[in-house]
């Protein structure tokens, strides 16, 4: 294996010393850069551009020819699983993904199958490993999935920004079909992600985006409990080196602790909760990633620095700290803001590192 070139995030999400707070950003590969979205119109839409390894590389490449970032991430999507599970993936304009065919009768849950990785999902793992060549082991490569519950919102909903009544209601009255879905996504998170880590992507990411939506007794059951299971399985080497991995439910600031307590690497951040609070109640168990409110990035660079500041301030010295906002970036970011938040985290982090210098 040849050493990367910057391992600051590797080393920072493994909680060993780093010279500065390395940064990343949710959808870094996105619309709110020109490049980005003359590729997408070359690729003729956004599946095109997710099942074509050549685009897909393409466009995770993008962000770190204009912001020296400190990680890539995989662009792909989060319902790649339910679509290879034949659910009907498709992206209706102005609406978001949905699904011609939702999960509702008992029938067609207890048919689900966990797609083959290198079969129904080969050009992901095609895409990983074109994206790791590309990379030229400049930074490392995450790689990711959704969470199992979140997977089975858009399953069973058929679509996402929903008041989600069809799967509470199935959550409440069928507990018993919920948790099939949940299991058999569990699974196939799990073989999903670990042929990511066999194709090339040094870091996992399980995105639990609507995680937050649920009662407090209903995370634990139905959205932590198979995060967990996945944790449990993942490949935590490959060859020879550390695969760290994070967790984020998007609203999941009152679970911090049994988030922590999963077995993961590193603990995901939305901006709603301080981080210092969140360090001073997880200890030095997990390192965290976060928490800038993706909306500071609509004011100047004067007042993205302030925010940063703060942030740095409030996480307090040491390593385990990995700087990203608290979702995903919008498209309506100026890409120069962007370009400022990189620079304030390197530039006003080195002095919370100096003990490591």
């Amino acid at each position: 294996m040849t050493t990367l070139k910057n391992d600051t995030l590797l080393r920072a999400l493994l909680k060993q010393s780093v010279e500065y707070t390395p940064v990343w950003l949710m959808r870094q590969a996105g619309r709110y850069l020109a490049e980005y979205n003359a590729t997408r119109a070359r690729a003729g839409d956004f599946l095109a551009l997710c099942k074509n390894p050549g685009f897909a590389t393409e466009v995770t490449m993008q962000p770190l020819a204009r912001f020296p970032l400190d990680a890539a991430i995989l662009f792909s999507d989060i319902l790649t699983i339910p679509d290879a599970m034949g659910l009907g993936l498709y992206f209706a304009h102005g609406e978001g993904p949905m699904f011609e065919r939702p999960l509702r009768e008992e029938k067609e849950i207890r048919a689900l199958k966990i797609p083959d990785p290198d079969a129904e999902l080969r050009y992901v793992m095609d895409a990983v490993s074109e994206i790791r060549k590309a990379l030229d082991n400049r930074v490392p490569l995450i790689g990711f999935s959704g969470s199992p519950f979140t997977l089975a919102c858009y399953m069973v909903e058929g679509r996402g920004g929903t008041d989600f009544r069809e799967i509470k209601t199935m959550l409440y009255q069928r507990p018993e079909l919920l948790h099939h879905i949940l299991d058999v996504n569990a699974k196939a998170v799990t073989a999903y992600l670990n042929a990511q880590i066999e194709s090339g992507a040094q870091i996992a990411m399980i995105f639990d985006t609507w995680g937050g939506a649920l009662s407090h007794a209903a995370y634990q059951e139905f959205s932590l409990r198979y995060m967990q299971q996945i944790i449990a399985g993942l490949k935590r080497e490959h060859e020879g080196v550390r695969i760290p991995n994070i967790v984020f439910t998007k609203g999941g600031g009152l679970w911090l602790e049994a988030i922590a307590d999963i077995g993961c690497d590193a603990v995901g951040l939305d901006w709603t909760i301080d981080i210092g609070e969140a360090r001073r109640r997880v200890g030095d168990k997990v390192a965290l990633q976060g928490n800038l409110d993706p909306s500071v990035l609509f004011a100047s660079p004067e007042v993205i620095n302030i925010e940063v500041e703060k942030i740095l301030l409030s996480y307090g010295a040491g390593s385990g700290h990995v700087f990203n906002l608290g979702h995903g970036i919008s498209q309506f970011t100026p890409p120069e803001n962007a370009a400022a938040l990189v620079e304030a985290v390197h530039t006003l982090s080195r002095k919370f590192h100096l003990a490591n210098a």
